[in-house]
């Protein structure tokens, strides 16, 4: 049987760094699921289309390919609200579920977004909703700016997070929120030391049922 853990939850909440970190530790393949909304919103934005236009955003998403999620420059503030904006578009988020499915299925994984328990992979062995306090994931999201060389301002990028929150939980295709059975990992107080810890005792308490 193919061990999924699925994670979700909002941006900056530290859901991608302790992905990788479950993901090295358990020898199971990981997939940053956002990267994929990234990659459609950047195909759009490079032929000059408009990632609210939901016929060019679906035939973005169906021309998407592995190769395409290791592209460099996918984390751009630009590029970030092209992938918002695209993964409300139900017939996008349709056309990128096989390839999720698939990626998992073959031997299991470790993917983190922000509906793969809820309809990615609703029947996985381990789910946690990952999530911090808007303050905190603003300055984790504004430090990482930083790091890259660009001049961010901490109250627009807590705007910009706020704004992306409000567009995920409302829209109408996959809202974001914690499946019903998934843990509640709230990592505002934890370091990544504490956080993994946490997600390995969830993942040796979940994975047993």
């Amino acid at each position: 049987m193919t061990l999924i853990i699925a994670i979700d939850g909002p941006a900056a909440s530290g859901k991608g760094t302790l992905a990788r970190r479950l993901a090295a530790a358990l020898d199971l393949p990981y997939l940053d699921t956002g990267l994929l909304y990234r990659a459609v919103g950047r195909r759009l934005l490079e032929q000059g289309g408009d990632p609210a236009d939901a016929e060019k955003a679906a035939w973005a998403a169906r021309a998407v390919q592995p190769d395409d999620i290791q592209r460099p420059g996918l984390r751009s503030p630009e590029i970030d609200a092209a992938a918002s904006r695209v993964a409300a578009v139900p017939a996008v988020r349709a056309a990128l579920l096989d390839f999720q499915r698939e990626f998992g299925n073959r031997r299991g994984a470790v993917l983190d977004g922000r509906d793969i328990g809820t309809v990615v992979f609703p029947g996985a062995a381990v789910k946690l909703f990952v999530t911090a306090s808007l303050a905190e994931r603003a300055r984790r999201r504004w430090l990482e700016l930083r790091s890259r060389g660009v001049d961010a301002d901490l109250d627009q990028v807590a705007a910009d997070l706020r704004a992306r929150d409000a567009q995920d939980e409302t829209r109408a295709a996959a809202p974001l929120r914690p499946a019903s059975d998934a843990i509640l990992l709230d990592t505002t107080r934890l370091d990544p030391e504490a956080a993994f810890a946490e997600a390995m005792k969830a993942v040796t308490v979940m994975g047993k049922e």
